[in-house]
């Protein structure tokens, strides 16, 4: 069995992870395990359609009225003639 360590989390990330573990009867170290499995075979993680995230947020009228300026150029073009 492998076993990896974690650096650097905050002790309230840690505390609330030992009252899950509590609150469902487990050792933090058993709860932390459950979590992981759950993570890496990828239960419970709902896939995303772009398209229709895209439809959701900026679909349907809901995006933004801009006017915007006339294009042109302000410089006066240069005579190659001469």
């Amino acid at each position: 069995m492998a076993q990896i360590t974690i650096r650097e989390l905050s002790d309230k990330a840690k505390e609330a992870l030992r009252v899950q573990a509590a609150q469902a009867g487990l050792s933090l170290e058993a709860h932390v395990r459950h979590i992981l499995q759950q993570a890496s075979t990828g239960k419970g993680l709902k896939s995303v359609n772009i398209l229709e995230l895209v439809d959701k947020y900026f679909g349907g009228g809901k995006g933004i009225a801009l006017k915007l300026p006339k294009r042109g150029s302000v410089r006066k073009p240069v005579d190659f003639s001469s």
